[in-house]
């Protein structure tokens, strides 16, 4: 008998994952389905023969109008989940019945939470940060576990080498990755000049204890140190990991991608490649000791952090099995290596890019090009590729007029004090949550968005323009808020969510603290005086909201408890001083820093995203055996261009839309138009489709309970079936009116 080669591929693949001793794929006990981030399923019930057949087993609502992104976890019989006026709700997984509820944890992290038990599984914690601390809560009872720590807190500002008190948040909202009895964490710093530095760190899950610490900013003596300037260690700040973690278990290594160094986008004071901006950094997950790093971009000048989970796979490469980490970036490349030693499968070439014209920038003159694999998003835009759908003929001809009057050299064209345009964008290529692998296999499955973004630098920053005459709440909102969060509180098209309403939705102790301290990527404004704040809040309040916001549960479930550990909602108030939201605070004396101070709005313009044609979303497979695109397909499809006669476009706004992987042969994904999809792993063709409802955003989850395998999504964000060129007020919030936003969870008929 003749065996095909790719059988025998597939073979041995599956024999070197077992070798390996990694996770068996059977359980989502942590963020991403666990330690590998792969969103890979071994359960069977569900295949390409029956996917039609999916129905709703169950859902739950959170009914308080946020937006929740969350990732659910499920252990054992009991699906976690962050639900109405962020609580932790502990659900039975086949009947979605409320276990109990920890209510009320304002700031708490938003895309997920960690999982720890001891190994005879008695002592059982769920992991979180909220308001800049470390802290956990008992998965059976749902309390908090006040021998943590000091009285269950561990503050996330301290040990950084800089003022606990001037640090408004250093929380990341993605959770950090359990391993052994560590919990691994990044942090989100903001963007602003001054910001915090993005050291990675291990705490002990027992006591809290640090465990060890790594300065991505390198200290006088640490490898690295000579790419920046000698002083940059005392005020440099980012270089941090706010997105995904994974974990090589059996090795032992964990894998940081890490972000951009502040201020973003003007980098005179940090002259040099600055290490470890911008890498993908291999550590001993027990020490915290580097074991190898590849920087994909140098002096960052584009906000090109790496968010997106590293994923570990398994491949036959020039005829040997290898154990391979492929990072996906927002510049639409996806790097490969070799998952021990750091070496690349295939050359990654240094090329010439274009020169700053930036007083006191020096860009770096090469940058990494991978020769293999072939991008995945697109990396031009000229003039022919205005959109020619949607706009009028006056905003085409406008737009190329202002393309061409651009500077436009292609990938890398460092911003200026005239319009440059890059393409992916800071909010292009792949984000946090949007790669899976079938890690057997060696196959790799990203969603990405073409995104341009226009830069234009100025000496004044965008988020710290005075208010108008009156310092009204209207005034305040038009001058601190209205370019992210659209005039009038409604969102016109991509970007934050719509605040019109909020006071149906949040009272003002939540408001307050996230406009303090920040939340997800909107910086923080704690120089904001309190009378501002409530003038904004009241503003927002009287705006009619266009998405109604559900009646909730009338009994308010089993509450054990609130707030979490005591003193956990504590945010500092910037110590008083009143810097600019980006600007931040002056350099420490003796440091030779520029005199000025560069800005750029992050060159979003939300009332006109569709500069570029479509497609403006793609789910793409890669086959890392070869290193070749196996297909790609577009992510839902645009009603507006529809309507004009446009195929193929894929929905805008797919910037964080996980997938789920299965071991059948099938990719799940939810999109912002409202449908849960799923696809044939080997092509890409759709082979199911249903209305959820409401926009659906973050990761799904998939589990055994019972017997029965269900499929739990989280639905709750704004639905534009158009895409982002909808006007405010006629965002669609529910397509399934029947059904409330929230957890929707699909299993197969009971038979």
């Amino acid at each position: 008998m003749i065996v095909p080669r790719n059988a025998l591929l597939c073979i041995a693949l599956a024999a070197a994952r077992f070798a390996s001793g990694q996770q068996d794929h059977k359980t989502w006990s942590n963020y991403g389905g666990g330690a590998d981030s792969s969103h890979f399923v071994a359960l069977s019930q569900i295949d390409k023969s029956n996917v039609s057949q999916l129905r709703i087993a169950w859902s739950y609502p959170v009914s308080d109008g946020h937006a929740y992104l969350f990732n659910p976890i499920i252990v054992d019989n009991v699906v976690y989940v962050l639900a109405r006026n962020s609580s932790l709700v502990a659900l039975n997984a086949e009947t979605g019945k409320e276990i109990w509820i920890h209510e009320n944890l304002s700031g708490i992290s938003t895309r997920g939470i960690a999982y720890w038990e001891s190994k005879n599984r008695k002592d059982r914690r769920l992991i979180f940060t909220m308001n800049s601390y470390l802290e956990e809560i008992d998965a059976r009872t749902g309390k908090s576990i006040l021998t943590f720590g000091k009285r269950g807190l561990v503050n996330l500002r301290e040990g950084l080498g800089r003022d606990p008190k001037n640090m408004i948040r250093i929380q990341t909202d993605t959770p950090g990755r359990v391993f052994e009895n560590l919990i691994l964490l990044g942090s989100t710093t903001g963007e602003a000049y001054l910001s915090p530095p993005g050291d990675l760190r291990a705490y002990n899950i027992i006591t809290g204890k640090l465990v060890w610490s790594f300065h991505t900013i390198p200290h006088p003596g640490e490898f690295g140190y000579d790419t920046w300037p000698k002083d940059a260690w005392r005020y440099s700040g980012g270089t941090n990991t706010w997105g995904e973690i994974s974990v090589d278990e059996k090795r032992g290594i964990a894998y940081f991608p890490t972000g951009s160094p502040t201020y973003d986008y003007y980098g005179a004071d940090r002259i040099g490649s600055n290490l470890f901006a911008n890498c993908l950094l291999a550590l001993d997950a027990r020490t915290g000791k580097r074991l190898w790093h590849f920087q994909m971009v140098h002096h960052d000048l584009w906000d090109y952090d790496a968010t997106a989970a590293p994923q570990l796979i398994t491949v036959m490469h020039e005829g040997k099995l290898v154990d391979a980490v492929a990072e996906s970036s927002k510049q639409g490349f996806l790097y490969v290596f070799d998952r021990v030693t750091g070496k690349p499968l295939w050359p990654i070439e240094e090329r010439p890019v274009p020169r700053s014209l930036m007083p006191g920038e020096q860009a770096s003159p090469t940058q990494p090009f991978p020769t293999a694999p072939p991008p995945f998003a697109r990396q031009k835009i000229t003039t022919d590729d205005v959109n020619p759908y949607i706009l009028s003929p006056e905003e085409r001809t406008a737009w190329k007029a202002r393309i061409a009057a651009m500077r436009n050299e292609g990938l890398f064209t460092p911003p200026g004090l005239a319009e440059t345009i890059a393409l992916p964008g800071a909010r292009g290529g792949s984000n946090w949550g949007t790669g899976a692998a079938n890690p057997a296999l060696g196959l790799v499955y990203l969603t990405t968005q073409d995104w341009p973004t226009i830069y234009k630098l100025s000496l004044e920053d965008p988020l710290g323009k005075p208010a108008s005459a009156g310092n009204s709440g209207a005034s305040v909102y038009s001058a601190r808020c209205a370019v992210c969060h659209g005039a009038s509180g409604l969102r016109s098209g991509a970007g934050p969510p719509p605040l019109a309403g909020v006071g149906k939705r949040m009272t003002l102790d939540s408001f307050r603290g996230v406009v303090r301290s920040g939340k997800s990527e909107m910086p923080a404004f704690p120089g904001l005086e309190e009378a501002s704040v409530k003038g904004i809040f009241d503003y927002l309040s009287g705006l009619e909201s266009a998405s109604p916001t559900e009646a909730g549960p009338t009994t308010g479930g089993p509450v054990v408890a609130s707030g979490g550990a005591p003193s956990g909602r504590d945010i500092p108030a910037g110590n008083g001083k009143q810097y600019t939201p980006l600007g931040g605070p002056p350099y420490p004396v003796g440091v030779r820093a520029p005199h000025d101070r560069y800005y750029t709005n992050w060159g979003l313009y939300p009332d006109q995203p569709y500069v570029i044609g479509p497609p403006w979303s793609q789910v793409v497979a890669y086959d890392l055996n070869s290193g070749a695109i196996k297909w790609k397909v577009p992510l839902g499809q645009d009603a507006e261009a529809t309507a004009e006669g446009a195929a193929g476009t894929g929905a805008f706004m797919a910037e964080h839309h996980g997938m789920i992987i299965t071991a059948t042969g099938l990719i799940f994904i939810a999109a912002s138009d409202g449908k849960l999809r799923a696809l044939d792993e080997e092509t890409g063709q759709v082979l199911w489709t249903t209305t959820l409802p409401a926009g659906s955003e973050g990761i799904p989850a998939m589990y055994e309970a019972g017997g029965r395998q269900y499929l739990i999504v989280p639905a709750s964000s704004e639905v534009n079936p158009g895409g982002g060129h909808s006007r405010p007020g006629e965002s669609t919030h529910s397509l399934r009116p029947a059904l409330p936003r929230g957890y929707v969870v699909f299993a197969l008929p009971i038979k």
